[in-house]
C-alpha cells in the first residue's frame, strides 16, 4: 500500500490498485453520512456483538467451502458470488481474492472470508438491489458489517480514507484511559501490517477480527470437538 508526502509535509495514502482506490472512495462516500460512534470506549463495548455477528459468517463459509477442506479457492468464490447474485467482473473477483489472501496460499481462510464479505458489503453499499438480497440471505451480517464501517469512519477523523497514527492516538486519548499513548501505539501497530504509518480499511478489518477474538486455531479446535462428538 503506497504513500506520498503532501506539500504540507503530511503523509497521504495512495492506493496502488484499482480495488484499493474503489475501497477508499467507498469509505469516503460512507463517511459523508457521518458516524454513530462517540468514543473508542463505545467501540470496545460493541466487541461482543461484533464477535457474535462475525461468527454468523461461519455457516456461509462452510456452505461455499464445497470440498469441506477449511478454505475457499478461486472457483468456489466465483460460485459463492453467483449464488449470492453479487455481480462482479472477473478482474474484480481476482483483485478481491488476491487482496484477502494474506498468506498467499491461493485459498481464502475463514478470517480472510470475513474481510472479503465486508469489503463486498462496502463496495456495493450504493446498490439497493444488492442490499435487499443481502438482507434476505444474510440478515444477521448487515448490522455487523455496518458497525465495522461505522467504526473505521469514526477513527478516520479527517475522512481521507485511511487512519493515521495521530488519529489513533486522538481516538484513544479521548477515551480517558490511563497509559492511552502506549495502548494507541499497540493498537496501531496491530493494524499497520505494512508499517507505512497508515491503515486502510482492509488492514483495519483484519486487525479487528483478532481484537474481538475470531481466531483460526479456535475455529479448528471447534471443528475437532464436533468431530470428536460424532465419533
Amino acid at each position: 500500500m503506497g504513500g506520498a508526502v503532501t506539500k504540507s509535509g503530511a503523509q497521504e495514502w495512495v492506493p496502488e490498485t484499482k480495488l484499493e482506490a474503489k475501497i477508499k472512495e467507498a469509505v469516503q462516500r460512507r463517511a459523508s453520512k457521518g458516524t454513530t460512534m462517540k468514543s473508542f470506549n463505545s467501540i470496545i463495548l460493541k466487541f461482543p456483538k461484533i464477535d457474535e455477528g462475525l461468527r454468523n459468517c461461519k455457516a456461509i463459509f462452510q456452505e461455499f467451502d464445497e470440498d469441506s477442506n477449511g478454505s475457499i479457492d478461486h472457483s468456489e468464490l466465483k460460485n459463492c458470488f453467483r449464488k449470492l447474485e453479487i455481480m462482479f467482473e472477473e478482474e474484480e473477483i481476482n483483485d478481491l481474492f488476491q487482496a484477502c489472501d494474506i498468506n498467499e496460499d491461493k485459498e481464502i481462510a475463514f478470517t480472510e472470508f470475513i474481510v472479503l464479505l465486508c469489503l463486498v458489503y462496502l463496495l456495493k453499499d450504493d446498490s439497493s438491489t444488492l442490499q435487499k438480497k443481502w438482507r434476505l440471505g444474510m440478515p444477521k451480517l448487515e448490522p455487523t458489517f455496518e458497525t465495522l464501517v461505522d467504526t473505521f469512519v469514526f477513527l478516520d477523523e479527517n475522512k481521507d480514507g485511511h487512519v493515521s497514527r495521530e488519529e489513533m492516538f486522538i481516538a484513544i486519548d479521548e477515551s480517558g484511559e490511563r497509559s492511552s499513548g502506549r495502548i494507541a501505539m499497540k493498537r496501531f501497530e496491530e493494524m499497520d501490517w505494512d508499517r507505512n504509518g497508515m491503515v486502510n480499511f482492509k488492514e483495519f478489518l483484519f486487525a479487528l477480527t483478532q481484537w474481538v477474538g475470531i481466531d483460526e486455531n479456535e475455529d479448528d479446535d471447534d471443528d475437532d470437538d464436533d468431530n470428536n462428538d460424532k465419533a
